[in-house]
């Protein structure tokens, strides 16, 4: 078995439209620095966007999708937090402040908490103070999977579209998205977090 580390920061919103989203921007991963994007709409059709094709059957063998799209994809910093562009998905996220979590994940040394054991520990927790949450668990073909977050933001505007539909205002993420074992917390966030996959 190969483990395959991704460190990066994660936000997940959902919308008034019903459409839930959850952006990952990559910043250390076994290839290269990239972002990508999962979209559950309200009717709960699955959609991945992947950079290129190597990213997507990655992601597309390890989570569960109902269509999976190869298409440019960028996030880049603005004043306030995020612009996210692909032809699929325009999103312009606001970050704010630091929550109370945040502030004990930043004080656990960061290399227990990146840890698949120290997942493995916090994961009973994590299920219980964040919903829809958890950070070890079994993913699509039998791999697995640990998430250690280290840090913890408040998500507090987001505004965009999705296939040239308008999202809406920002709203919690309920229902929880069904990509995987592990999902975005309810209320909107960004996370600071190291992915480990076991394949």
């Amino acid at each position: 078995m190969t483990r395959l580390r991704f460190a990066g920061r994660i936000a997940g919103l959902g919308s008034t439209s019903g459409t839930r989203v959850v952006v990952g921007r990559w910043e250390d991963t076994p290839y290269g620095a990239f972002a990508d994007a999962m979209v559950e709409t309200p009717d709960g059709h699955r959609v991945l966007l992947a950079p290129n094709r190597e990213v997507a059957d990655l992601l597309d063998a390890t989570y569960f999708f109902d269509e999976v799209r190869v298409e440019p994809f960028a996030v880049t910093d603005s004043p306030r937090g995020w612009d996210v562009r692909s032809p699929s998905l325009a999103l312009d996220l606001v970050f704010g402040r630091r929550r109370p979590v945040g502030h004990v994940l930043r004080a656990v040394p960061r290399r227990i908490a990146e840890h698949p054991a120290w997942c493995t520990v916090t994961d009973p927790g994590a299920r219980i103070v964040m919903r829809g949450v958890r950070t070890r668990g079994s993913a699509r073909g039998g791999r697995r999977e640990w998430y250690g977050a280290t840090d913890l933001h408040d998500l507090t505007g987001a505004s965009g579209s999705f296939d040239g539909a308008d999202l809406g205002d920002l709203a919690p993420v309920d229902p929880p998205c069904r990509y995987g074992f592990s999902s975005a917390p309810r209320r909107p966030s960004v996370t600071r977090v190291v992915s480990t996959i076991e394949v």
